[in-house]
């Protein structure tokens, strides 16, 4: 089997999970193209295991256990991410963000113990 073929695939989804990470806005979206960036790995983990023919099957194993905390990390993220949106109205990556700043103190200073003062 050559191992040029799998490898371009790869490196193909690889690049694509990497656009989907960077330019997209929709958190959904963000997760999804994690996921094809896991894909990608996997795909190059099992030819390198056929290509060196490997008794122990260590890059299929190592495949089943990625894919087994893929399967962890878009159940919680999900979760996340439907939460958010309930909370919020939007899943919108940069309107989080922004939202997120404007929690803080505008000078940068930590906000005054109330409880201090009332209890004087």
């Amino acid at each position: 089997m050559h191992l040029v073929y799998p490898a371009v695939l790869a490196v193909l989804l690889f690049c694509t999970g990497l656009y989907g990470v960077l330019a997209r806005r929709n958190a959904i979206l963000v997760l999804m193209s994690v996921e094809l960036m896991l894909n990608a790995v996997n795909l190059n983990l099992v030819a390198f295991d056929v290509w060196l023919r490997d008794t122990l099957h260590t890059g299929q194993a190592l495949t089943l256990f990625t894919i087994a905390i893929a399967a962890a990390e878009i159940g919680i993220g999900l979760a996340i991410v439907l939460l958010v949106y309930r909370n919020r109205g939007s899943s919108d990556i940069d309107r989080l963000r922004d939202l997120a700043e404007e929690t803080g103190a505008a000078d940068g200073d930590p906000q005054p113990d109330t409880t201090a003062e009332a209890a004087a």
